[in-house]
């Protein structure tokens, strides 16, 4: 069980869902005819899902010179980014201010234009003076009373930036596509089928990447996967994000942190009134607040009908929010909807068994591993920050796969930070490179040397504690 203080958000505010989920009837069965289904094109590397992981795991991949094919649901990359409005883009520096999440995650960043981002100035990172923490923890950016690089973007932007880089690397991106099944050759992945307007196709590849936030591909391959929850934080909750317009959330910052007892009873009378009851967060703009939804727990994203649920409820809720805050709240006279999130939030579904999982008994040790390929900030500054090895990308069997995003081999407190925008970021350039090594010397990526990422990962930015000549003395495969 974590500490309290090991979470940024507790179960608080999170609410479980009221009613059973009921035995959908059978209603028989449909057979359907065995086809040959063409192959839409062959590829080094497959990337399945473009949000940060997928993303970050595609430019990666083509900037080693691979043939690279990203293949993305929706009409955009950025994934819960941008499509899921979770614009407030979490830490990535350390409790000390030192910027941990680099590479591709900076080039990202620091594409936006000036307006399009909001947060504190680099020398204030790690900071723990009074006032500047007070101020930023107001605005998402300040954390156990130190100021964080955690900015707020326009996801816009980030649509549009995400997008150009990956074009810019040649990458051949298809949108609008969903993949069903991956193909699988005597216990390694070799590519995937997908459904679109033009039907059933498939893409073959030498190795692929599984970004798609729920390990469908390495679960439909059989490989194994945990699923078990922390109670007590929200990493498994699923919610809709809103923003409202026509806001002045100076005015509302001001009420909130000057006048706590109008706050409390404003709180008080939403929850009495609403009962999943939201308060906003500041966006990029002063004018543009931001609500992550009701988080509604007991949800399956694996589930239609849950999913079909959580959405209705989400909207439901968003059109009272607005008539309460519009009567009652400072700085919300005039606020209109201006976007409901095209993508749902979803945190939490499979988690990879791998070859190495990152779990809560590492965090005191701060070990660092001799295949790490990342470094996450750590959730309190109680703990050193925590070293992501390659092997907990590798699935324990399946071959020909690598595992980037949110469904990583870890247990499920670790998760509560794994899953977050940064941290895909992190895992989605590594297994892009990996990958597109495995693809030039025709290897499988377990049969990788560990240094020959590291410093591919280095070359294109990335942070790690020990440069990879350092490692080559170590000996060993991780601590």
């Amino acid at each position: 069980m974590m500490r309290k203080d090991e979470f940024l958000f507790s179960s608080e505010s999170v609410w479980k869902r009221e009613r059973e989920r009921k035995r959908r009837p059978s209603a028989g069965t449909w057979r359907e005819p065995a086809r040959d289904v063409p192959i839409y094109r062959k590829t080094d590397v497959l990337v399945v899902g473009g949000g940060p992981a997928g993303t970050a795991a595609a430019i990666a991949a083509a900037r080693m010179g691979a043939d690279v094919t990203l293949v993305e649901r929706y009409n955009h990359l950025g994934g819960l980014s941008t499509g899921g409005l979770v614009i407030w883009i979490d830490r990535m520096t350390d409790w000390n201010g030192e910027q941990l999440i680099r590479g591709i995650a900076s080039d990202l960043l620091e594409r936006l234009p000036a307006d399009a981002k909001a947060g504190p100035a680099a020398p204030l990172w790690g900071s723990r003076n009074p006032e500047a923490a007070a101020y930023w923890s107001q605005r998402t950016a300040a954390f156990h009373a130190t100021v964080t690089w955690s900015p707020t973007i326009d996801p816009e932007w980030l649509k549009l930036v995400s997008l150009s880089m990956v074009l810019e690397a040649r990458v051949n991106l298809m949108l609008h596509c969903w993949a069903v099944a991956p193909m699988v050759e005597e216990k390694r992945i070799c590519g995937a089928v997908f459904e679109s307007k033009e039907g059933r196709r498939a893409v073959a590849a030498a190795v692929v990447v599984d970004a798609s936030g729920d390990g469908d591909l390495y679960a439909g391959a059989g490989a194994s996967f945990e699923s078990d929850i922390e109670e007590d934080d929200i990493h498994h909750c699923m919610n809709v994000a809103w923003l409202f317009g026509g806001v002045d959330m100076e005015r509302w910052i001001a009420f909130k942190t000057l006048q706590q007892e109008s706050f409390a009873d404003f709180m008080q009378r939403g929850r009495e009134a609403l009962k999943l009851f939201e308060r906003p967060y500041v966006s990029w703009r002063n004018d543009v607040a931001l609500f992550l939804g009701p988080r509604l727990a007991g949800y399956s994203p694996l589930n239609v009908e849950d999913l079909t649920a959580v959405e209705i409820e989400s909207r439901r809720l968003m059109v009272e929010h607005l008539g309460f805050y519009r009567a009652h709240a400072p700085g919300f006279e005039q606020a209109y909807l201006m976007l409901s999130a095209p993508q749902m939030g979803v945190r939490h579904s499979r988690r990879l068994l791998g070859v190495h999982k990152v779990a809560r008994e590492q965090w005191e040790g701060g070990a660092v591993f001799d295949d790490e390929i990342g470094v996450s900030p750590s959730p309190s500054p109680v703990f050193p920050s925590i070293s992501i090895p390659y092997r907990s990308l590798l699935p324990a069997e399946l071959d020909g796969v690598l595992a980037a995003g949110r469904h990583v081999a870890c247990d499920r407190q670790s998760h509560s930070f794994l899953r977050e925008i940064p941290q895909c970021w992190i895992t989605g350039q590594a297994a892009g490179v990996a990958a597109a090594l495995a693809a030039d010397r025709g290897r499988r990526p377990r049969d990788l040397d560990p240094r020959d990422i590291q410093r591919q990962l280095l070359k294109q930015g990335a942070y790690l504690r020990q440069r990879h000549d350092e490692r080559a003395s170590a000996g060993g495969r991780g601590a």
